[in-house]
C-alpha cells in the first residue's frame, strides 16, 4: 500500500529464518557431526535472479559456496585457505577464546558465496542453518570473492559497535594482507577479551574486575592530576574516522527508511484483510518509528547543510543517527512476530495466493490507461515535467512480469507442500503487483498536478494584470516602465500556457519572480486587505508546487528504492517536513509558511535529481533495468530484465547483486548511494535485521 506522505519506508526480510536459537549451542555444534536439515529453500527466486545477473556480468565467476554445516570442529575451510597446522592453531585460539569468555567463534572459509550473494545474508543463513546461539559469533570469509562478514545473534553480549570494531580494526587488516589463519586468530581473541564471563571462573574473574577497576579508578585520578599540571593526558584508542561515521550513518539511514516503507506496505495488506483494530498496534509501531527516522533524517540534513559543523558536531549527530535509527529498526522488529501471526502467509498460503493472482490482475489492467495517459502528457508538457513518470508503464509491466512469475513459484512451491518457500514467493509478488500499481497510479496523480499547476499559473498571470492596472494608475513615473515589464512577461506566459510542451513549474518559477518585483514596487498602495489576499494567493501557489514535487519524488523513490541513496531520502524527509510545517502556519505566520513552502519545493526537486542520478548509476552498473533508459530487455528466463527491475523497487535486493555492508553502512561500490543489505527475499514488517543477525563485514 501507498504512503499518503512522503518517507514511508520498507525493508523485507526472509520469513522461513528461524528467530530463536538454543542458548548453548556451542558444545553441541563442537560435540556432533550430524547433519541438519536446510533451513531454506536454495532455488526459486534467489537462483534465478544469481543467474539472470550473471548473464548480465561478463567477468567468470570464482568457485561459488552455498551456507555449510560445521561439524565437531568451529572451522570450516573448503576454499584450502589453511595449512593443517595453522587450522590446529586458529582452533586452538577459538577453544581459548570460547573456555575464557563463554564466547565461541566459528569461521567459515570459502571461495565466493552463493545463494545468497552477499556475506551478511550468507552468514546469517549459516549461522540460522547450524543453530547457533546468542553467543556463538560467525566469521565468513570468500577467498576469491574478497568478501566477509562477522555475524553475531541480536541479543548476543557484544554490541553492535564491538562486532562493527572487531570486523573492521582486527579482522580486515589481516585479511587484506591475505594472512587468514591470523585473521581468525586475532577475532578470536578480541571476540573473548572481555564482557561476561563463561561457566567456571567464579570467584577469579571478580577479582580481575575488581582489579581492573581499581586500576581504571588510578588511571583516572593520575590523569586529571596531569591535566591540572598540564601534562597531556593518556592517549586513548583513537576516535572512529569522521568518513566512517558518515558511511555507517548513510547506511543506517537507508536501512531504516526501507524498513519502514516495507512495514507500511505489509501494514496495507494487513489493514485490507483484518480491519484497522487488529492492526491499530502496528499502526502505533509504525508512527513512531517513522517519527524517529524523520527525526534521523533532519540530523543528517544539518550535516548536508551549507553551515559549516564543528567536529564535535559532526560526532554528535551521526550518533544521534546511528541511535534514532536503531530504536526506530527496533519498535518494528518488536511487533514483528505478532505481525506474522496475524497474517500467517504459511498456514493460508492457498488463499492469499488467490489473493494476490485477483491483485495482480487488478495492477495490469491499470497500465494500458496509465500507458495512453502519458503519452497524451507527452504532447502537452515538457520531458522535465514529466521526468518522475516518464519510465512507469514500462517499469510497471517489469513488476506485473515479475508477480507473476513469483505467483507461478508459489503455487509450484504449494504443490510440493513447500509453505515456507510459497510464503515467501507470495509477498514478492504482493509487494510487486503493489509498486506497479503505484506506477500506474502516479502518472495520473502527476497528471492532476499539472493540471493544477496550470490553472495556478492562470490565476497569477490574472494577478499580474490587475497589479499592472495598479502601477498604471500611481502616480511615481518609475512605475511605468516596471509595468510595461511586467505587462509583456504576462502576455509572454499567458502565450506559452497554452503551448505544447510546456513546464508548469518552470512557468511558476517565472511568474513569481516578475510578481515579487512588482508587488515590492506598488506595495504601499494596497490595503492591508489586498495585500493579505495577494499574499495567500502566493503561498497557495508554492503549496501547490511544494505538495506536487514532494509527491512526484515520493512516487519515484518508493517505486526504485533499491537504488536511491541516503543523500535522495534526506532531501526528500527534510522537504515533507517542511511542506507539514508551511500547512501548520498557514493561518498564524504566512511569511513563514512561505519560506518554508518555497523551501520544500527546492529540496522536492533536489531530491528528484539525486535519486534520478543514483538509479542512472544502478543501470549503469548492473547492465540496466527495464525503463528510464536503462534498457535491459524484458523476460525473466531470457535476460532477466524484470529481475532487475524487482531489485531496483527494493522487492529483491543487493544481495543478490553480491553487494557487501559493513556494520549498517554503504559506501563505495559501483552503485550511487548503495543499496540495504540483510535480506534476500521480501519480507514482513519489522526492522531490517528482522529475523536476521547483526554484524559488520564487506570488501578486503
Amino acid at each position: 500500500m501507498r504512503s499518503a506522505g512522503p518517507l514511508l519506508s520498507v525493508r523485507p526480510e526472509p520469513v522461513d529464518a528461524p528467530r530463536s536459537t538454543p542458548i548453548d549451542s556451542r558444545h553441541r555444534l563442537r560435540g556432533e557431526g550430524h547433519c541438519r536439515m536446510r533451513s531454506v529453500r536454495t532455488g526459486s527466486i534467489a537462483v534465478a535472479v544469481l543467474v539472470a545477473l550473471t548473464l548480465l556480468q561478463s567477468p567468470a565467476a570464482a568457485y561459488a559456496e552455498q551456507p555449510v554445516e560445521f561439524g565437531a570442529s568451529p572451522v570450516v575451510d573448503t576454499a584450502g585457505a589453511l595449512t593443517p597446522d595453522e587450522e590446529r592453531e586458529v582452533e586452538a585460539a577459538i577453544d581459548e577464546a570460547a573456555d575464557r569468555s563463554g564466547r565461541q567463534l566459528f569461521v567459515a572459509y570459502v571461495g565466493e558465496f552463493e545463494d545468497p550473494a552477499d556475506a551478511g545474508s550468507w552468514a546469517t543463513e549459516t549461522a540460522n542453518d547450524n543453530n547457533m546461539g546468542s553467543e556463538d559469533y560467525l566469521l565468513a570469509v570468500a577467498i576469491d570473492g574478497r568478501a566477509y562478514h562477522l555475524s553475531a545473534a541480536e541479543d548476543a553480549s557484544l554490541s553492535a559497535a564491538d562486532v562493527d570494531r572487531i570486523a573492521v580494526e582486527v579482522v580486515e587488516p589481516h585479511l587484506r594482507d591475505g594472512d587468514w589463519a591470523a585473521a581468525a586468530i586475532a577475532g578470536a581473541e578480541a571476540i573473548g577479551g572481555g564482557g561476561a564471563p563463561g561457566g567456571g571462573l567464579g570467584w577469579l574473574w571478580i577479582a580481575l574486575l575488581v582489579v581492573a577497576a581499581a586500576a581504571v579508578v588510578i588511571a583516572i585520578v593520575i590523569a586529571r592530576r596531569r591535566g591540572r599540571a598540564g601534562a597531556p593526558p593518556a592517549e586513548g584508542p583513537p576516535p572512529v574516522p569522521i568518513d566512517e561515521l558518515r558511511r555507517r550513518a548513510g547506511g543506517a539511514l537507508i536501512g531504516a527508511d526501507d524498513a519502514v516503507k516495507t512495514s507500511e506496505e505489509e501494514l496495507g495488506f494487513a489493514v485490507a484483510s483484518f480491519g484497522d483494530d487488529a492492526t491499530a498496534d502496528f499502526r502505533a509501531a509504525l508512527a513512531a518509528a517513522t517519527a524517529k527516522v524523520r527525526e534521523a533524517f533532519g540530523l543528517q540534513q544539518r550535516l548536508d547543510d551549507h553551515e559549516p559543523d564543528t567536529e564535535a558536531q559532526q560526532r554528535e549527530w551521526y550518533a544521534g543517527i546511528l541511535r534514532l535509527t536503531e530504536e526506530a529498526e527496533g519498535l518494528l522488529d518488536a511487533q514483528a512476530d505478532r505481525f506474522d501471526a496475524l497474517r500467517a502467509l504459511e498456514q493460508n498460503a492457498p488463499q492469499a495466493l488467490a489473493e494476490v493472482e485477483a491483485s495482480i490482475r487488478a495492477a495490469e489492467s491499470g497500465i494500458a490507461p496509465a500507458a495512453a495517459r502519458l503519452q497524451a502528457l507527452s504532447s502537452q508538457y515538457a520531458p522535465t515535467a514529466l521526468a518522475s513518470v516518464a519510465d512507469n508503464p514500462e517499469q510497471a509491466r517489469a513488476r506485473i512480469a515479475f508477480a507473476r512469475d513469483s505467483a507461478s513459484e508459489a503455487a509450484a512451491a504449494l504443490g510440493r507442500g513447500e509453505t515456507g518457500a510459497a510464503a515467501v514467493d507470495i509477498r514478492a509478488a504482493e509487494e510487486a503487483a503493489d509498486q506497479a500499481r503505484l506506477l500506474a497510479a502516479a502518472v495520473e496523480r502527476l497528471a492532476a498536478d499539472l493540471d493544477d499547476g496550470d490553472r495556478a499559473v492562470a490565476a497569477g498571470i490574472a494577478d499580474l494584470d490587475a497589479d499592472v492596472r495598479t502601477a498604471r494608475g500611481m502616480s511615481d513615473a518609475a512605475l511605468g516602465g516596471l509595468a510595461d515589464r511586467v505587462e509583456a512577461e504576462a502576455d509572454a506566459l499567458r502565450a506559452d500556457l497554452g503551448r505544447a510542451g510546456r513546464s508548469p513549474h518552470e512557468l511558476a518559477a517565472r511568474l513569481d519572480a516578475v510578481n515579487r518585483e512588482i508587488d515590492a514596487a506598488i506595495a504601499g498602495a494596497r490595503d492591508a486587505a489586498v495585500q493579505a489576499q495577494r499574499a495567500r494567493a502566493e503561498l497557495d501557489r508554492a503549496l501547490l508546487s511544494a505538495r506536487s514535487r514532494v509527491q512526484a519524488a515520493e512516487d519515484y523513490l518508493v517505486a526504485r528504492r533499491g537504488a536511491v541513496g541516503a543523500e535522495a531520502r534526506t532531501r526528500l524527509a527534510e522537504a515533507g517536513r517542511l511542506v507539514v510545517e508551511a500547512q501548520s502556519l498557514t493561518a498564524t505566520d504566512a511569511a513563514r509558511a512561505l519560506a518554508a513552502a518555497q523551501r520544500a519545493d527546492q529540496l522536492a526537486g533536489q531530491a528528484m535529481s539525486l535519486a534520478q542520478r543514483d538509479v542512472g548509476g544502478f543501470g549503469g552498473a548492473y547492465g540496466g533495468a527495464a525503463a528510464g533508459g536503462l534498457g535491459v530487455p524484458q523476460g525473466r528466463g531470457a535476460s532477466g530484465g524484470d529481475l532487475v527491475g524487482a531489485v531496483l523497487g527494493g522487492i529483491l535486493i543487493d544481495s543478490m547483486l553480491g553487494g557487501g555492508r559493513r556494520g549498517g553502512g554503504f559506501g563505495g561500490g559501483g552503485i550511487p548511494g548503495g543499496f540495504g543489505g540483510g535480506r534476500r527475499a521480501p519480507g514482513s514488517f519489522g526492522g531490517s535485521a528482522t529475523r536476521s543477525r547483526r554484524g559488520s563485514g564487506g570488501r578486503f
